[in-house]
């Protein structure tokens, strides 16, 4: 009998493994982190606005949170967000939307203006920021 539980669980524990994407792969994670970086990066490259600094810290921890609440342990969300190949394709993808957007970090004007556009639709970035 205790050969079959264990048997049991280490099924279990493998098919609840094997289950989760590797965090790469799963959008709302990543587009939270993407949004709260170029919010970031705006308020860095734009004089004329600032951002919400605790609401964009209260933002990364129920990001952390979704994480874990879809079955992924600390230990492979802190190595997912430590990882420097994973932060170089996040810092690509916001190059990506910044350019698609019109935007580039060596231009401010243009920054502050993809700041005041996200501010004006209320986008997840727009959120992160105001004008000063």
């Amino acid at each position: 009998m205790r050969i079959l539980l264990t048997a049991a669980l280490t099924g279990l524990m493998a098919t609840t493994a094997m289950a989760n994407p590797p965090l790469r792969e799963v959008k709302e994670i990543n587009d939270g982190l993407l949004y709260v970086g170029l919010a970031d990066e705006i308020r860095k490259n734009c004089d004329s606005i600032s951002g919400r600094i605790f609401k964009g810290i209260g933002r990364l921890r129920a990001i952390h949170k979704q994480a874990q609440d879809m079955g992924y342990s600390k230990e492979e969300i802190e190595t997912f967000v430590d990882s420097r190949a994973e932060k170089n394709r996040l810092k690509a993808r916001g190059r990506a939307y910044l350019k698609a957007n019109g935007a580039s970090l060596e231009n401010k004007q243009s920054m502050c203006a993809l700041g005041r556009k996200e501010i004006a639709k209320g986008s997840a970035i727009g959120s992160l920021l105001y004008e000063n």
